[in-house]
């Protein structure tokens, strides 16, 4: 029964009361023994949001957690406006309680006293009204886990896509894929796929421009870029192939010839795995030092609070987290 330690988000956001919610259900309780770090005060308030009749136990380390069917264990880290936590929209006290969150869930991970960390969502514009300089959790967990390579995995339904880049503009995107960029991720894909306990992978990677450049006519980054950190990482061992038409590459994919799909840029990934997976995808951080996932969303502030929000990827989160496995040697 693995440990699992889930770190409450923005007060303000849907978090505490989808992790009420999910905690809530049989087969989440049944497959691990979860932590919840946040203001347990905040915590009691979504259990009661929902429903959900059962008591909260502050602990003040993992070691103290009891699994039992009609309780939830708390690391209590409070939050200066537990009292009132909705705001439905960010601000700094929800920015600073969330990071507080996190830099205590990290902490323990980086002493292995915890099997996987889930997160649920904080808001960007929150962390930066509260003087933190982090463009999210990705970034955030990396830092504060001192890791360099790394990279944002999706995962839902039969698709899992690594992005090369992230939360950039489309016009930037061109400038920031470099060979040795691409061939980083190609091997945190590779990674991936040992995280999921795939043996023989099969990774494909997208082209940039249309029909993968259509041998340079819609552009040449498949020729100058992409396709020598293919073969690149092809010569290290690594199975991989491409650049590929993104359009036919995702269908293949969904088909499962592909275990895994590196992608150029946010959209070209997310478009397709929320096509197929909308309310369960899961968010996974390839090459920190420990398992982390998320769901797929943010603090869904329009409906925070009001008993309304769907757990169904916070349950997917947890449910892939006690799955995979982070190779430390």
């Amino acid at each position: 029964m693995k440990t699992i330690l889930i770190t409450m988000g923005d007060p303000g956001g849907v978090g505490p009361e989808i992790i009420a919610r999910a905690l809530g259900e049989a087969r989440v309780r049944k497959c691990c023994a979860p932590i919840v770090i946040g203001d347990a005060l905040i915590m009691e308030r979504a259990f009661r949001l929902v429903g959900i009749p059962w008591k909260l136990r502050v602990i003040s380390s993992p070691e103290e957690a009891v699994r039992r069917s009609n309780w939830v264990d708390v690391i209590h880290v409070p939050c200066e406006r537990a009292a009132a936590p909705v705001s439905g929209r960010p601000d700094a006290a929800g920015g600073a309680a969330s990071a507080r969150y996190i830099m205590t869930a990290v902490g323990l991970m980086m002493e292995r006293r915890a099997a996987a960390l889930v997160t649920a969502p904080i808001s960007k514009e929150a962390l930066h009204m509260a003087g933190f300089p982090w463009p999210g959790h990705t970034e955030m967990l990396a830092e504060l886990s001192g890791t360099r390579n790394f990279a944002m995995m999706l995962v839902g339904g039969p698709l899992r896509v690594v992005l090369a880049t992230t939360h950039a503009a489309l016009k930037d995107v061109p400038s920031l894929i470099t060979r040795g960029r691409i061939l980083r991720v190609i091997r945190l894909a590779h990674k991936a796929c040992a995280m999921f306990g795939i043996s023989s992978p099969k990774i494909g990677v997208a082209g940039l421009n249309p029909h993968a450049g259509e041998g340079g006519l819609f552009g040449t980054e498949e020729r100058t870029i992409i396709g020598p950190a293919v073969r690149r990482a092809i010569k290290e061992g690594i199975p991989v192939s491409g650049p590929h038409p993104p359009d036919s590459l995702f269908h293949k994919a969904y088909r499962s010839e592909f275990d895994i799909v590196v992608c150029m840029y946010h959209d070209q990934g997310l478009i397709p795995l929320k096509m197929v997976a909308f309310e369960t995808g899961v968010n996974v951080t390839v090459g920190l030092p420990f398992v982390r996932t998320s769901p797929d969303h943010g603090t869904a502030y329009d409906i925070a609070w009001t008993g309304k929000a769907d757990p169904s990827s916070l349950v997917e989160a947890i449910k892939l987290a006690i799955q995979l496995e982070v190779d430390l040697s």
